[in-house]
């Protein structure tokens, strides 16, 4: 029962608070909203990248010939690997046998292939990221400026009936420190999911960076490049 009262409590204090108090509430929340599908969604883009790379490395590394592995890799659209190894060898199918006796112009068209496929691919699994960093650094702020209008409010009314006793205090200092509240609820898990999805990006660049030289590496065994 005393769990139901504050909740009412809360949810009282919320709803007669100050225009300017529930903009800043109503803010928040979405920001908080926001973070929160964009931590699902992309925690599932990471698991599921990281798991057509492992099956498209598993299958290249298995047996494949460049040219089945070009054709096996459009069976994984989520893999960061299979686009920037298509890449490559489209650009190097793109030369035919031009150039070929010019030392390093076809290892120059693979790499710089492979740079921009992987800054693609790197920057379409950062996307919306900077959403959770801007929340989580802001969000502490809005919610600040929120109880700092609150309390200014309180003030007046105290300044305005004469009366500063705890009665008359206590529910519009309440009232803004709730902006506070839902401004940490917002930023802490933001922050929390920013550091540990972008370890999950970071991780990622480090397997094509990986990928890449082994390629690379590939090409000129075979003398493709």
């Amino acid at each position: 029962m005393p769990n139901n009262e504050v909740s009412l409590s809360a949810l009282h204090l919320i709803l007669n608070a100050g225009i300017v108090v529930k903009f800043v509430m109503l803010g928040l929340f979405i920001a908080s909203v926001s973070s929160w599908a964009i931590i699902l969604l992309k925690r599932q883009l990471l698991k599921q990248a990281q798991r057509q790379n492992d099956q498209f490395l598993k299958g290249f590394w298995g047996g494949w010939n460049l040219s089945e592995a070009f054709s096996r890799a459009a069976d994984y659209p989520l893999s960061p690997v299979a686009k920037s190894f298509q890449a490559a060898i489209r650009e190097l199918r793109k030369l035919g046998d031009e150039k070929k006796d010019e030392s390093g112009i076809r290892a120059d068209v693979v790499v710089r292939s492979l740079k921009k496929a992987n800054t693609t691919e790197l920057a379409a699994l950062e996307h919306s990221l900077s959403w959770l960093a801007t929340t989580a650094s802001a969000a502490p702020f809005v919610g600040l400026f929120g109880t700092v209008w609150g309390i200014m409010n309180s003030f007046q009314s105290i300044g305005m009936t004469g009366s500063a006793n705890l009665a008359a205090v206590a529910p519009g200092i309440s009232e803004a420190l709730i902006a506070t509240a839902i401004g940490l609820a917002a930023a802490i898990p933001a922050a929390i999911a920013y550091n540990f999805l972008h370890g999950g990006v970071r991780t990622h660049a480090l397997a094509l960076d990986s990928f890449n030289q082994d390629l690379l590496n590939l090409l000129q065994r075979e003398g493709a490049i």
